[in-house]
């Protein structure tokens, strides 16, 4: 009986950096991807014994990313990334497992002086990331999730923190007026890869988090908390869309503190002033994360 076993093993290409280029009549489009690809083989001869001669190389699987966004393009990261695995499932019957990771880079078109999209100048400027994951066992079904990183909002009003623990260690005031900025990073699962629309779902979550968060134009919505506007956001995705699974939101506190001007007697400078200044905090700062999910998903486990 032997002493070890390997109990996790996978490989695969990371970083393979694609923008892919199409038109539709006038107009190009653009997507610039980056793709890593992992396999699990059914045996362990290559770790065990350096027999190679079930390794699809690492320079095959690159090449593979390539050739089927040339064949079949690139519609949306998750739709890619569940003919990659496909492909590695179906073409070699060795490989147990296929998981794809993919993250795009967001491109916005130019806008000229007259309002009009450009057909084909890009700026970068980007709110968010988007990434994608596709898992596919051989005989299983795939599991894809999908999620943003970056999302960074602020809002100057509407959102307060008081009534927390009052003990020996706490410093931090009630506060019933404060400025709420965070960097969202939100992940959700699907329960389902068939007949759903990704790039449609990916842009009602986004949408959903930023109206959580903002509420109407002219009035905005009150937060009393990080907590509970996290979990209106994930409740509203979860109602909204059913093919979603759960949801899964962090949202870190970036502080803004007020400049203390106390020492400096000048006029306009005590008071209120022409406005406020305030100190960007980014360190130490609070995270609040939470998971969502179905109660007859919670119940199956």
């Amino acid at each position: 009986m032997e002493r070890f076993a390997i109990v996790e093993k996978e490989y695969g290409k990371a970083g393979v950096k694609m923008l892919y280029v199409s038109q539709k009549g006038d107009k190009y489009i653009i997507k610039e991807l980056e793709v890593e690809t992992s396999l699990t083989l059914d045996s362990e001869k290559d770790y065990k014994y350096g027999d190679n001669s079930d390794i699809i190389a690492t320079d095959s699987q690159k090449n593979t990313v390539y050739i089927l966004a040339k064949q079949f393009g690139v519609e949306c990261l998750e739709t890619f990334g569940l003919r990659l695995a496909n492909h590695f499932i179906n073409k070699y019957p060795w490989v147990n497992r296929a998981r794809i990771n993919i993250i795009q880079h967001p491109w916005n078109r130019i806008i000229d002086p007259k309002g009009s999209e450009h057909n084909h100048a890009f700026v970068s400027t980007p709110t968010s990331t988007r990434v994608a994951q596709v898992i596919l066992h051989r005989g299983g079904v795939p599991t894809v999730s999908a999620g943003i990183r970056g999302l960074t909002v602020i809002k100057t009003t509407q959102s307060a923190f008081v009534d927390f623990v009052r003990d020996e260690y706490r410093s931090l005031p009630d506060m019933k007026d404060r400025i709420f900025s965070t960097i969202v990073t939100a992940d959700w699962t699907y329960n389902t890869a068939r007949n759903v629309d990704f790039c449609a779902s990916f842009s009602d979550v986004k949408n959903i988090i930023l109206d959580v968060f903002a509420g109407p134009a002219k009035t905005g919505i009150f937060s009393p908390s990080v907590q509970q506007t996290q979990y209106f956001t994930q409740k509203k995705i979860l109602l909204s869309i059913p093919q979603i699974e759960d949801v899964k939101i962090s949202m870190p506190n970036r502080h803004y503190f007020p400049v203390d001007f106390s020492k400096f007697p000048i006029p306009g400078v005590q008071g209120e002033g022409a406005g406020e200044v305030l100190l960007p905090v980014d360190k130490p700062s609070g995270m609040i994360t939470s998971k969502l999910a179905r109660s007859e998903i919670i119940s199956k486990l």
